[in-house]
């Protein structure tokens, strides 16, 4: 039997190097040549087959160890985010604008790791491999344009089950893995509004339809449809992030427009939500006898673990790191993710890994901060759980 925690500990350095160079040139989006040709090159040599995306540059490698026909998907994502790093690191991004402030890099170089230990140990496997190299999970649906692409049958038959780590530089504890059975992680979709009205003099309002109090009243509105109509077990949450209208103060302007991110925790209130949200904005402008133009985007939907995967997940996990290692995740999150896509199709878990680099996790800065920072010391122990999973899901399958 291999000793993957072994095996992961030699390579961790090799991670962390990986991990520091696609750090230094982050990429944001759906277009990555720069962390595809790093990916690319660390797989060479490995004997896997290697794919790379048409619309998107993705990477698919498959492993074949042709035992059975079995196959196991590793996802991890790949891409940065629009953000201006401020950390103090002598790897910080040394490019404008961009940053690994959600800690894909770590995914990349753990996910490297586990196709090295895999097929070294190849003879473990009781079936293939699909590893899933995904740009664009920031909002771009990468892992949807690789499952149009065929990453789920990349094998030559559909995936059986599914995994995938996501980093967290605050809230879990530095090393541990956390995960929980059905609902993980919300559905996130947007509402953009444009009241349409008719400016006018500011001092003369009666004259005007004056759209910014209306929109005004619809932002309290969705809060208060919220409290009064959804129950507070199954949370849905809409937060208004961009509210604009007019030029200056003494100007009536013809529309105010606002947008908002909407998180739901399951498939009924995600599809409720959308419905009733239209409905509510509609209304409020008609009784003020002005228009409504409201567009619903969908984007990703509630990602949901199988109870059994994940149950094996902290099982695996347990007997890996001991009993200290993992915790059972005590309730879902309103963060969003578009492996969600992949788990709808797959049964499979998601799951966290503590990678804070402060002991006190709750004073550490979150994800998607410009001062977050990720302990990259963490890689093996990723690196050690994939290669596990993979093995004895394919042989207990």
């Amino acid at each position: 039997m291999a000793n993957f925690l072994s095996e992961a500990s030699e390579i961790q350095n090799d991670l962390a190097t990986i991990r520091r160079q696609i750090h230094q040139e982050p990429e944001i989006g759906l277009d990555l040549p720069k962390t595809q040709a790093k990916i690319v090159a660390a797989l060479d040599g490995l004997g896997l087959e290697i794919s790379t995306g048409k619309s998107l540059s993705s990477v698919t490698a498959v492993l074949r160890a042709g035992k059975s026909d079995k196959t196991v998907l590793l996802r991890a994502d790949m891409d940065a985010l629009p953000v201006s790093e401020l950390a103090d690191l002598p790897y910080k991004s040394q490019i404008d604008g961009a940053m690994h402030a959600c800690g894909h890099d770590l995914h990349v170089a753990m996910l490297i790791g586990a196709a090295k230990l895999l097929v070294k140990n190849k003879a473990e496997l009781s079936g293939d491999v699909v590893f899933m190299f995904q740009p664009g999970e920031e909002g771009f649906d990468g892992a949807g344009h690789m499952i149009k692409e065929g990453v789920l049958t990349a094998s030559g038959r559909k995936a059986d089950t599914t995994y995938g780590i996501h980093v967290m530089s605050s809230s879990v504890p530095t090393g541990t893995f956390t995960t929980k059975g059905g609902t993980m992680m919300a559905s996130a979709d947007e509402i953009h509004v444009t009241v349409v009205g008719m400016g006018g003099h500011g001092s003369q309002p009666h004259t005007a339809k004056d759209p910014i109090p209306v929109a005004a009243e619809m932002v309290s509105a969705l809060q208060l449809m919220i409290t009064r109509s959804f129950d507070a077990f199954d949370p849905v949450v809409i937060t208004v992030g961009q509210f604009h209208a007019g030029t200056k103060a003494n100007i009536i302007p013809d529309t105010a427009e606002f947008q908002a991110t909407i998180r739901t925790f399951s498939p009924e209130n995600r599809s409720r939500i959308k419905t009733e949200a239209v409905r509510l904005c509609e209304s409020i402008a008609h009784g003020y006898g002005l228009k409504a133009e409201v567009k619903v985007v969908e984007q990703y939907p509630v990602t949901v673990n199988n109870d059994a995967h994940a149950q094996f997940v902290g099982k695996v996990a347990a007997e890996l790191f001991g009993n200290e290692g993992y915790m059972e995740m005590p309730h879902a999150i309103a963060g969003a993710e578009d492996y969600s896509r992949v788990l709808e199709a797959v049964p499979g878990s998601y799951i966290f890994l503590g990678a804070s680099v402060d002991k006190d996790v709750t004073k550490s800065e979150v994800n998607h901060s410009p001062r977050a920072m990720f302990d990259d010391s963490v890689l093996y122990r990723g690196t050690a759980l994939l290669s596990e999973l993979a093995v004895r899901s394919l042989k207990e399958m």
